[in-house]
């Protein structure tokens, strides 16, 4: 018989056998873990000592549908039960892959063709600079290779989506970026854009930088511009009106492909479908993951357009596509998916994250108005950031960048909020479950303003 370890047994197993990510190696091997979460509702996590917490992250921007759902829960029971896997090599199929697949495509913009399945958003991401490099070789054009990204976007963390990700830290250990990705300017208006430039003049000097890049690099390497609609991680930047529309205009000038990464904004997070659908963005890829199952499971996937599709199906002569994973069209990970869908759509959630999405904004930007070390309160949906400065005349960052946001975030921990601090900013982010009540986000706002005072007192 297995004997369950106590709890503080089971925090030093942690301590000595687990690698953390994005966390100080030499530091969790002394201290062991922060909190060992051990259960969920709705927007409630218990840790270990029976401790209760908000959870303004829905994770990681992926428990869109909240802790504990039964019928997830169950969807996975019965299709472990009655098929837990096959593979999807050499055309063989499973049933709810396809259902799935035709879910996400009445849901996705006009122009999307197919589904091909993975397991994360960083793998995705490789797949889609796999399928961008196949669509050209196909196409007979060798050199049209290049990516472009955003500073500041977060694409994954495998050695090619790292590489388009746009922070530095995430580089500088690994001998990244790989050659081949270049980025461009951030639409990110507080430390970007010029005094009293207005919107427009501000989208339309960002389209003619990432003209000149092109060119610079050469419009004949130049293959896709990949973007987040809402810059999650890296800031929760909104880009202002009529950015994406100037940015489309120059990459349909010198035909490169536009790859939507919808990891975050997709099913529902700004309050439609996608972040393509809220911002007017008409994209050739687009990739999902984190709510296609609310992360129950992982899943993930490259919606591919039509235009694409037509390249790689016509113009292969019959070649085998060899890419693909053990796990690739998953039968338990779309049967999760699926279960995933009802729910949103039964309990109306998309409508859920407008009202409450407007409420987080309104809250935010009234708690922290005038707020001494506050420069930007940000967000659209249920995804919000607050920005702290050292000074806001003249703007001036933090120094070393960074410790604020993080000793913020701490603070919120001990009054038992989860928030999150974003990389290489003192930003802090909020992006609760979507069945998240006024209530909670009056709370989660309330500590996270004491957190900040207290903070500001520290410094003072």
């Amino acid at each position: 018989m297995t004997t369950t370890p106590s709890q503080d047994a089971l925090a030093d197993l942690d301590r000595r056998h687990v690698f953390h990510p994005f966390s100080v190696p030499g530091e969790h091997e002394r201290a062991g873990p922060r909190r060992m979460i051990v259960s969920g509702r709705g927007t409630t996590l218990t840790d270990e000592h029976g401790r209760t917490y908000l959870d303004a992250m829905a994770g990681l921007w992926c428990v869109n549908v909240g802790y504990g759902s039964v019928e997830i829960a169950d969807a996975l029971r019965e299709q472990a039960l009655r098929l837990a896997y096959y593979h999807s090599f050499s055309s063989m199929a499973t049933d709810t892959p396809a259902l799935l697949a035709a879910r996400i495509l009445e849901k996705a913009p006009a122009n999307m063709s197919k589904v091909l399945y993975g397991n994360s958003g960083s793998d995705a991401n490789d797949t889609q600079m796999k399928l961008v490099r196949m669509y050209n070789n196909l196409l007979g054009r060798p050199q049209k290779k290049k990516f472009i990204s955003r500073l500041r976007g977060y694409h994954g963390v495998s050695i090619a989506s790292a590489s388009l990700t746009g922070l530095p830290g995430m580089h500088k250990m690994f001998d990244l970026p790989i050659d081949g990705v270049v980025h461009t300017r951030a639409p990110h208006r507080l430390w970007e854009a010029l005094p009293n430039e207005s919107d427009a003049d501000f989208s339309a000097r960002l389209a003619r930088e990432l003209e000149a890049l092109i060119i610079a690099e050469g419009p004949d390497t130049v293959a896709a511009f990949i973007a987040e609609p809402v810059q999650a991680a890296g800031g929760v930047i909104v880009p202002p009106a009529g950015y994406f529309a100037a940015i489309q205009a120059v990459l349909r000038k010198y035909d490169v492909l536009l790859i939507a990464d919808e990891v975050v904004c997709g099913f529902g997070r700004l309050g439609t479908w996608f972040g393509s659908d809220q911002l007017g963005i008409e994209p050739d890829l687009m990739t999902i993951a984190k709510g296609v199952t609310s992360a129950y499971v992982p899943l993930s996937a490259c919606i591919v357009s039509e235009k694409v599709w037509r390249v790689l199906a016509d113009e292969s002569r019959g070649a085998t596509f060899s890419h693909g994973y053990t796990y690739t069209s998953h039968p338990l990970a779309a049967a999760a998916a699926l279960a995933n869908l009802d729910v949103i759509e039964r309990d109306g959630l998309l409508e859920q994250v407008r009202l409450r999405g407007a409420h987080l904004q309104a809250r935010l930007r009234e708690a922290f108005a005038g707020h001494p070390i506050v420069g930007e309160v940000r967000g659209i949906g249920l995804v919000g950031a607050v920005e702290f400065v050292a000074a806001r005349d003249p703007l001036t960052r933090f120094d070393p960048l960074g410790s604020v946001g993080a000793a913020v975030t701490r603070a919120c921990l001990e009054r038992g909020v989860i928030t999150r601090a974003l990389p290489e900013s003192d930003s802090i982010s909020f992006s609760p479950p979507f069945v998240v009540t006024d209530a909670e986000i009056d709370e989660i706002v309330g500590v996270a303003r004491e957190a900040a005072d207290e903070v500001a007192a520290t410094l003072a």
